[in-house]
């Protein structure tokens, strides 16, 4: 590591207003207002018509306490579907009718900073990690650009032969390099604080020798121009702490990890473009691939720890919200610049690898309502707690919903409660003709695709030619797969993530482990173990169908519950080594792969090699 140069990082107070010294003497004029209203009234309006329909609907004999709860959960549940097509077609606008980002017009406008690349690590593969680094570096060379840049691998891996490699790995990256090359690395004896005590450990030391810090993750890979142009917008707006990219995914091989992918490359441009136009300078942070300007960031956004009702103190788990909540209130601008192009992340394989890692995001962001109270904080910060928390309540809310039309949606000849107990919930379910029912489910649908087909149809604006996507065919085939293999799992994510709200709230504590990175299929006892819930509710609604109880408009819910076993056994295909299939789902990073994922998959092959026999160390 180079000579001690730190940077003082005191621990912030959540219940009182900051009273730091270091804030941004700069007033920048913003239309955030204008595109906040563009976007929340046209989804408030929307769920408020909904509400007067169901209200009406429900009300010929008068609202019961049960109705009203079923109302407002469909309140509660459309609000976000309505606001995240409000943010689709503000971003489809964007693309359509408004210029791109201006450019800086010269790299001789540009103030030269000193960056410090930071990948914390923890038992990940040296070959990967490494090969991504070496790739950057490369990229970084043949980039022109004013910034003096560093890289710093920060391991807190406590496997003691994966730390070998890592050792390993790092001399064999510097001995490539040119002389005076700023790579470096650092494996702390204790993993104290996860990747929030290993970024803090770093600045303590070593920050006040770099203006700013690009945070990647493990499975982080950016292209030198990417790399460049955050360090060039950092440098241009004196007003921001933290500006973040908009990763694109890559590298997925499996059936699910590519539905992700292709999900993300197509429908993510005009969902990331509305999202920055109404977040403007209170944007949020997801963690990584995003620059940071270090004293700032040192300066105000220390993460105290979470006093507990038990008087335990605990890790603020999703951290990356609450800095960026922190930012804001000191009065640093956080900045989403989705245009950058060339920002890269790595996506799980299989349905439980998704469920696995999603588990340990619904806990942290769950514990993100308990400091929506934190003093300072900026009212789109505290949306932005709220909306991440939403994200996976909206899971037992859908799933109450479920249960519910179960048990009453045949009307009030025929109900579950009436089958079994002559029970009468007071509910006087509307009748579900046939027009009512295909309106409804129409308008829903609707509602659930508009996103992603407003994305998909302005897919020309976003600068991906079809050629890039497999072809006007194959992409229209793509975009019909992808929908319906949503549908297929999303009933399955919903009970899985209900399950995961519940552990959450019964103070189960998820343990951090690697993501799985590699493709797989899991054993079958292995999945009927871990759908096990999915496979008997979607049993006992299918009964009820058989027993005329339960109505036959869940049929595609419980047929996709029932199959969960199945649909998670198909989700870690291969598609990539089948000639049929290796470009179904296609994106641009497949078909028209990117120079920087090409050079980072040759040094992770060239890396794997070098390590895979300790001999070939000394010979290469």
């Amino acid at each position: 590591m180079p000579p001690l140069n730190p940077l003082y990082r005191p621990i912030q107070a959540l219940d009182r207003p900051y009273g730091g010294p270091d804030r941004p003497n700069v007033r920048v004029r913003s239309r955030a207002a204008l595109w906040r209203l563009a976007t929340f009234v046209p989804a408030v309006l929307t769920t408020m018509g909904l509400i007067a329909a169901f209200t009406d609907w429900f009300a010929m004999g008068g609202l019961s306490v049960f109705e009203c709860v079923v109302i407002a959960l469909i309140a509660f549940t459309f609000f976000w579907i309505a606001l995240s097509v409000s943010t689709a077609s503000l971003g489809v606008a964007t693309l359509l009718w408004l210029r791109r980002y201006p450019a800086s017009e010269s790299q001789d406008d540009v103030r030269g900073m000193s960056v410090a690349l930071l990948i914390p690590i923890y038992n990940e593969s040296p070959a990967d990690v490494f090969g991504n680094a070496a790739a950057m570096i490369d990229a970084l060379q043949d980039e022109p650009h004013r910034h003096h840049f560093s890289l710093f691998v920060l391991s807190d891996t406590r496997d003691e032969e994966i730390a070998l490699q890592e050792l390993r790995a790092f001399h064999a990256l510097r001995a490539t390099l040119p002389a005076g090359t700023g790579v470096f690395y650092r494996r702390r004896e204790t993993n104290t604080d996860k990747k929030v005590g290993n970024l803090a450990d770093w600045m303590e030391n070593w920050g006040g020798s770099h203006e700013a810090m690009l945070v990647l993750d493990a499975d982080s890979l950016m292209s030198g121009r990417a790399i460049v142009a955050l360090a060039d917008a950092l440098s241009d707006d004196p007003s921001a702490g933290l500006i973040q990219s908009f990763p694109m995914l890559f590298g997925a091989t499996t059936l699910f990890g590519r539905i992700q992918q292709f999900s993300n490359r197509i429908y993510g441009s005009a969902l990331a473009e509305g999202l920055a136009r109404w977040t403007d300078r209170e944007g949020n942070y997801w963690g990584h691939n995003a620059i940071i300007r270090s004293s700032a960031f040192a300066a105000c956004a220390g993460l105290p720890r979470v006093r507990l009702k038990n008087g335990e103190e605990r890790l603020i788990l999703s951290h990356d919200f609450i800095e960026a909540g922190l930012l804001r209130r000191a009065g640093w601008s956080v900045r989403f610049l989705p245009r950058i192009e060339g920002s890269y992340e790595e996506v799980p394989p299989t349905l439980i690898d998704y469920v696995l890692r999603d588990r340990r995001w619904c806990q942290g962001n769950l514990q993100h309502l308990r400091l929506l109270a934190s003093r300072g904080f900026h009212t789109v910060s505290r949306f932005h707690l709220v909306s991440g928390a939403m994200g996976y309540l909206m899971s037992p809310a859908w799933l109450a919903l479920l249960v519910v039309w179960a048990l009453v949606g045949q009307g009030n000849d025929g109900n579950v409660f009436q089958y079994f107990e002559g029970f009468d919930p007071q509910v006087r379910w509307p009748e579900m003709s046939t027009f009512k029912g295909i309106s409804m489910l129409t308008f829903m649908y609707a509602m659930l695709l508009a996103p992603k087909l407003m994305s998909a149809g302005a897919i020309h604006r976003v600068g991906i030619p079809l050629r890039d996507l497999g072809g006007a065919r194959q992409f229209v085939l793509s975009v019909l797969a992808e929908i319906a293999l949503s549908v297929a799992y999303a009933p399955v994510l919903m009970v899985q993530q209900s399950v995961a709200v519940l552990r959450t709230a019964a103070g189960i504590s998820e343990t951090w482990s690697p993501q799985a990175r590699r493709g797989g299929v899991y054993g079958w006892p292995t999945l009927f173990k871990f759908h096990a819930l999915e496979t008997v509710l979607g049993a006992l609604l299918l009964v009820g169908m058989g027993l005329g109880v339960v109505t036959l408009w869940l049929m595609p819910i419980v047929l996709s519950l029932v199959m969960a076993v199945p649909l998670s056994r198909l989700s870690g295909v291969n598609l990539s080594t089948r000639r049929w299939t290796a470009r179904q789902l296609a994106t641009p990073e497949m078909c028209n792969t990117p120079r920087i994922i090409r050079r980072a998959m040759a040094e992770r092959r060239r890396f794997a090699r070098l390590l895979a026999t300790p001999e070939r160390m000394a010979a290469e």
